[in-house]
């Protein structure tokens, strides 16, 4: 297998941090550069389908992108440790918040910095009004985190899962924008520092 990966990207890093986590180190790896636009590549796009990063390349007729897609499929080839859920309700669960995740955090943060950042404006045409936009629904995002966390250590339940993972690399991310939490999220504060001292959190950068 080949993951063809990014380091200038957020999803690439969930996929990186989920194997860190998983110890899975037998994928290749191949660096895209984005600047140089090659993931617009004839070659790419028919391998991958889409000018999207991350990739993951299973076999001459098959590439799995869409990070959560690749960290199901890597999770059903590696089950231990769990990230997806034990049995149906753990698995409905994550489910639940990690689209909740996906929807109010990640996108929001990835459409501030996109649009906010001045590096990317040479990938994009930038209207800062959507950059404001949508950091605001991301402060409005830390108070759902903030009261779910008062109530368990992680987001979905007692252990790390892909919820979290899909959180912890989204607002790490927005620091391109300096975008943190505000000061009162203290349970938010104190999930991302517990997040960011595990070792996958380096291997994902």
């Amino acid at each position: 297998m080949k993951l063809y990966d990014s380091r200038r990207a957020p999803n690439p890093r969930r996929v990186r941090w989920f194997m860190a986590e998983k110890g899975i180190e037998d994928i290749e790896i191949v660096d895209v550069d984005l600047f140089k636009g090659e993931h617009r590549t004839p070659d790419y796009l028919t391998r991958a389908g889409a000018a999207n990063v991350p990739a993951l390349e299973i076999d001459d007729e098959t590439t799995i992108t869409e990070s959560v897609a690749i960290c199901r499929y890597l999770e059903s080839l590696y089950p231990e440790p769990n990230f997806f859920g034990r049995d149906p309700k753990e698995t409905a669960v994550i489910e639940m918040w990690a689209r909740r995740v996906e929807l109010m955090v990640a996108m929001p943060l990835m459409m501030a910095v996109r649009h906010g950042h001045p590096r990317l404006a040479a990938l994009e045409t930038q209207v800062p009004e959507v950059a404001a936009a949508n950091r605001a629904w991301a402060d409005r995002a830390m108070k759902m985190l903030n009261r779910r966390l008062a109530q368990s250590e992680f987001i979905a339940c007692d252990r790390v899962t892909m919820a979290d993972i899909l959180a912890a690399t989204s607002i790490d991310f927005a620091r391109m924008v300096q975008f943190k939490p505000a000061e009162e999220m203290e349970h938010v504060h104190r999930w991302l520092e517990a997040m960011m001292v595990r070792p996958a959190a380096s291997a994902g950068t």
